[in-house]
């Protein structure tokens, strides 16, 4: 059995940087200092990215990019309902605002997607890890479909 990272600790440090970083982002919607958001949370980014090539491996951060990838739409409409409840849309701000906080999705996601797959100890059955991953991606789209449909 493969030992397991340090869930916990990862997912509430995480947390807390994205959390920062989301109202970095999104509490000053006229004059965001895109230079301190970028150099906080890229810093940040970066320091995880290695420390899940080392834990994970590229293909599970592979992985990470394909989750990201089906997740644009999810991570667009769940930042928009978060916004909603500030009075603010997703729309009002630029791309450049969306990168720190979008980032900071993706890599809490794929965190949730590696520990589901070692709690359902499906990481070493191939059987139950392609069951595990297709229901992941059906229950992802479904969410972010519904919560789009609650914006629109």
């Amino acid at each position: 059995m493969t030992k397991r990272p340090p869930y916990g600790f990862f997912l509430i440090h995480m947390l807390a940087f994205g959390l920062s970083g989301f109202f970095l982002a999104y509490l000053d919607a006229e004059n965001p200092d895109l230079v301190f958001i970028y150099m906080h949370g890229g810093i940040a980014i970066l320091v995880y990215l290695v420390f899940y090539l080392v834990i994970f491996g590229i293909d599970e951060v592979k992985w990470m990019f394909i989750n990201a990838a089906l997740g644009l739409f999810g991570i667009y409409a769940q930042i928009d309902l978060i916004l909603g409840l500030f009075g603010k849309r997703a729309s009002d701000f630029s791309a450049a605002v969306h990168l720190v906080p979008f980032l900071y999705y993706v890599l809490y996601t794929f965190l949730l997607y590696q520990a589901v797959l070692d709690f359902s100890g499906a990481r070493d059955n191939p059987r139950r890890k392609r069951i595990v991953e297709s229901a992941y991606v059906l229950l992802s789209v479904g969410v972010y479909g519904f919560i789009w449909l609650l914006n629109h």
